[in-house]
């Protein structure tokens, strides 16, 4: 069984990552959603995740979130996680998990492997909790390392999410290349100043 899951739908900046993950046995202990895991515990569990088990990784940039919408860009790295994974694996996937109310299925062509959403599945199943890691913690380093070039946001700490200071800073510097301009603070940060 594989698990998928993402990581960056609703920041204001970077990508969108999700991860594919089939479980090895026996399966790294401790699994969960990656939001309740402490930091440590989560990078802990990330190592462990990639060394045991098969798993594969796609990642949209900004510019096809804003091109195509948040929700198709989700979609598509999902795609491209499942497909990695394949590739890895030497063969198609059986079945596939979803976390959340909606499959890539008859949604991307690209998705051609059957599925099943699962609501609250990086809380529920293991497979699922492992992808949810591994998305979590790529895109935390992706952003880790844009706040190098752009340390105003402090995308160390918010991960391009939409806090007061990253909202503030997107006021007084503008927004950059890796900011999503088809979300509204985003926009509103680009619109002149009324007089």
């Amino acid at each position: 069984m594989v698990g998928v899951d993402e990581a960056g739908r609703g920041p204001l900046a970077g990508p969108v990552v999700a991860a594919a993950v089939l479980l090895c046995k026996p399966r790294p202990g401790g699994l969960d959603d990656s939001k309740r895991l402490a930091p440590a515990s989560r990078a802990l569990l990330e190592g462990r995740i990639r060394r045991r088990c098969a798993f594969g990784i796609g990642v949209v940039e900004v510019e096809q979130i804003d091109a195509l919408n948040i929700f198709q860009a989700t979609m598509w790295a999902m795609a491209q996680a499942v497909a990695r994974l394949c590739e890895a694996l030497g063969r198609d996937c059986d079945h596939v998990l979803v976390d959340g109310h909606l499959t890539p299925a008859g949604r991307r062509s690209e998705w051609r492997w059957p599925a099943r959403a699962v609501v609250g599945g990086d809380a529920l199943e293991p497979c699922i909790s492992a992808a949810s890691i591994l998305a979590k913690e790529y895109r935390d380093r992706l952003m880790r390392e844009h706040h190098a070039d752009h340390p105003h946001y402090g995308w160390d700490r918010n991960k391009g999410y939409g806090t007061p200071d990253h909202l503030a800073a997107l006021r007084r510097h503008g927004p950059t290349p890796l900011h999503r301009r088809s979300f509204a603070p985003v926009a509103q940060a680009e619109l002149p100043l009324a007089g």
